[in-house]
């Protein structure tokens, strides 16, 4: 992921991106770079829309995020609803008597 946010970090300052400044950036974070993942990386990205690649994956990612919290809460109530609690037995001091007599004969 760090070669994909290294072209991301590029990409949002407005400069080029390009193997040696993906390895600059890359160093600069202290990560031990691959030169075959970097140059892989660059040649994945050559006539790539990135503007356009990022609006239409937030585009895309929102239904699914605004849905999550409503699926959850819709799951969450039948499964509250289907245990009810239950009712605490009252017993007389007489009826636990008789049955302790009942034990002890």
């Amino acid at each position: 992921m760090e070669y994909i946010y290294s072209a991301m970090v590029l990409y949002s300052a407005g400069k080029k991106i390009t193997e040696e400044a993906v390895l600059a950036i890359l160093k600069a974070a202290g990560v031990e770079a691959d030169a075959a993942k970097v140059k892989a990386l660059i040649a994945s990205l050559e006539g790539v829309d990135i503007k356009g690649a990022i609006s239409s994956a937030a585009v895309a990612a929102a239904p699914a995020v605004a849905a999550a919290p409503a699926a959850g809460a819709a799951a969450a109530a039948p499964a509250a609803a289907a245990k009810p609690e239950p009712e605490e037995e009252v017993v007389s001091e007489e009826d636990a008597a008789a049955g302790l007599s009942a034990l002890f004969g």
